[in-house]
């Protein structure tokens, strides 16, 4: 076997788990505080990508101004997707919130075809390009640097979780609504913020995925495989994103280095239905009982 070979597509997966994770805790974020399953993530990270797009080489504004406009353009999309679309909706049958949540994404994908066209574009450059070795063994500098700030974001939304008194608010009405109603806290306000972090962090991500492969309409596609990390972790585990994210960034690597192209989705979906049928509620997912 070439262990180097080897070394290479794992590097280059793990980086790709790294850009996974990142999407998936925006996903598990607002199921936590909401119970809302949007799969209209992908599409939220599209946007990011294009605004920061509009930023860098429509505006031409350099990138440590484009990077926190397109983050602030993120978050407000959130607030307003929370405060029009969402909160009139909560309490009632969630596929009605599910059926809601895809035609967002349809609704996205058209607003951006509108001002951009269809056509795939590149995104300014913006991350090293400097070749990078670890050892022998070569790591594309894009996808490391995209891995490192990944894992920088990653860090502070665990930090702020935990220690930040809007952070405690979150957990506590992930928790339960019912005491965190009791305990003065203002639940829609809550919400609201977790849409809020959640877009903010897409955007984020969009910008990464954008500098790697480039943007075009459909790369809201890459919200597929965060759906199956997040299932396979466990729909409301923040851990459970991070470390499916990571698991199938490399299986998806693996398949198509040693398989085929062909065979990335096939194993990746795979993987969903053999977790599904062992642990439903997924790998680290809160198994829920209800009591008739």
């Amino acid at each position: 076997m070439d262990w180097l070979f080897l070394t290479e597509v794992s590097l280059a997966g793990i980086g790709a788990g790294g850009l996974y994770a990142l999407t998936g805790l925006a996903f598990v974020l607002i199921y936590k505080a909401t119970r809302v399953v949007n799969l209209a993530i992908g599409e939220i990270l599209m946007v990011g990508a294009y605004v920061f797009f509009g930023f860098s080489a429509g505006l031409a504004l350099p990138f440590w101004l484009a990077a926190p406009g397109t983050l602030l353009v993120s978050g407000l999309l959130g607030a307003g997707i929370e405060r029009t679309l969402i909160r009139p909706m909560l309490g009632e049958n969630p596929i009605s919130i599910f059926m809601l949540t895809i035609g967002l994404g349809s609704i996205l994908v058209g607003l951006v075809e509108l001002v951009w066209g269809a056509n795939p574009l590149r995104l300014p450059e913006f991350m090293p390009t400097q070749p990078l070795f670890l050892g022998e063994a070569y790591v594309s500098p894009k996808v490391a640097t995209a891995f490192a700030v990944a894992s920088l974001v990653v860090t502070a939304f665990l930090i702020l979780f935990r220690f930040w008194r809007g952070g405690v608010a979150l957990r506590a009405t992930a928790s339960d609504q019912a005491a965190a109603y009791s305990m003065g806290i203002d639940v829609p306000k809550v919400f609201s913020l977790s849409w809020v972090i959640a877009c903010m962090t897409a955007g984020a991500a969009g910008m990464l995925v954008g500098a790697i492969g480039g943007i075009s309409p459909t790369m809201g596609v890459f919200g597929l495989s965060v759906l199956v990390v997040v299932i396979v972790g466990g729909l409301d585990s923040v851990l459970g994103a991070l470390i499916a994210g990571l698991a199938i960034g490399l299986l998806e690597a693996l398949a198509g280095a040693f398989l085929g192209g062909e065979y990335k989705t096939l194993t990746t979906f795979s993987l969903l239905v053999l977790v599904l049928m062992v642990r439903p509620h997924g790998l680290f997912g809160t198994h829920e009982i209800e009591r008739l």
